[in-house]
């Protein structure tokens, strides 16, 4: 047999409602009959200023794994980025990224030539993207094996 329980928003408890004295929690007195019913966690956990950074997170982190960047390098151009906002919003915006992503198979086939020596490469190396999170397009070099 199931009785009917809540959990009282304020102390966090499993509160049954046959054990409510005048309609508040009988660990803490919060009036559980004032509660509208709406999850008051999230509330409280998520602003909307959270929640326009997690959209943008999540947007930019899609961005670059498409891409095939590492997760982890991309959730550390983020944290960089958010350092950055919060001391000074002008440098974010101009904040340079550099990510190694996985190259296409035709990629692979094709001669690429190196950003840093200048020379060309068939095989093996890496693809890098570059740029900065206020402009749509990012650079792709290629670095060879031997740099």
């Amino acid at each position: 047999m199931h009785t009917p329980h809540t959990t009282c928003p304020s102390c966090h408890e499993e509160v049954f409602l046959d054990e409510l004295v005048g309609g508040r929690c009988p660990l803490c007195g919060y009036s559980l009959d004032e509660d509208d019913g709406t999850c008051s966690e999230y509330e409280e956990t998520l602003e909307r200023s959270d929640l326009g950074w997690m959209i943008f997170q999540y947007f930019v982190f899609k961005q670059f794994c498409s891409e095939g960047a590492a997760p982890l390098q991309v959730m550390q151009v983020l944290s960089r980025y958010e350092d950055l906002a919060q001391c000074n919003t002008a440098d974010a915006e101009k904040m340079q990224f550099t990510l190694e992503v996985s190259m296409s198979r035709w990629e692979r086939l094709l001669p690429k030539r190196c950003a840093k020596c200048g020379r060309i490469f068939f095989q093996g190396g890496k693809a890098v993207i570059s740029g900065d999170l206020s402009s749509p397009e990012h650079k792709r070099t290629y670095i060879c094996p031997s740099c």
